[in-house]
């Protein structure tokens, strides 16, 4: 379960300008702040199974815009690319310190 909300979170991250208002709100409400189904309908005053089948719906569009997209499986493999580069990059390199800086600079890119 926590490796599914890990990669929710991530797909939320990169394709959340792709959603509409009520869509972003539930899946910050249910994934980032943790509240229970529950708590947002009554928030919001809807059934709990609209905020369920709102959330579905939505993580089912996030999967597909990744499917299209790729932007996270890109991001996973950077990733894999800079930890391969930092192991085999010599400390003994004068440009150790500069390459080591750039490396964790594209790491952080989103």
């Amino acid at each position: 379960m926590l490796e599914k909300t890990t990669r929710v979170n991530f797909l939320f991250d990169f394709y959340q300008s792709l959603l509409t208002d009520k869509q972003r709100l539930y899946m910050q409400l249910y994934y980032l702040d943790d509240l229970s189904l529950g708590e947002i309908a009554e928030q919001y005053s809807v059934s709990r199974q609209a905020v369920y089948d709102n959330v579905k719906r939505t993580e089912a569009m996030l999967e597909d815009y990744e499917k299209k997209l790729n932007l996270f499986e890109k991001h996973e493999n950077r990733l894999e690319v800079v930890e391969k580069l930092q192991q085999i990059l010599p400390t003994n390199d004068p440009s150790f310190a500069q390459v080591q800086e750039l490396l964790h600079t594209l790491k952080d890119f989103e």
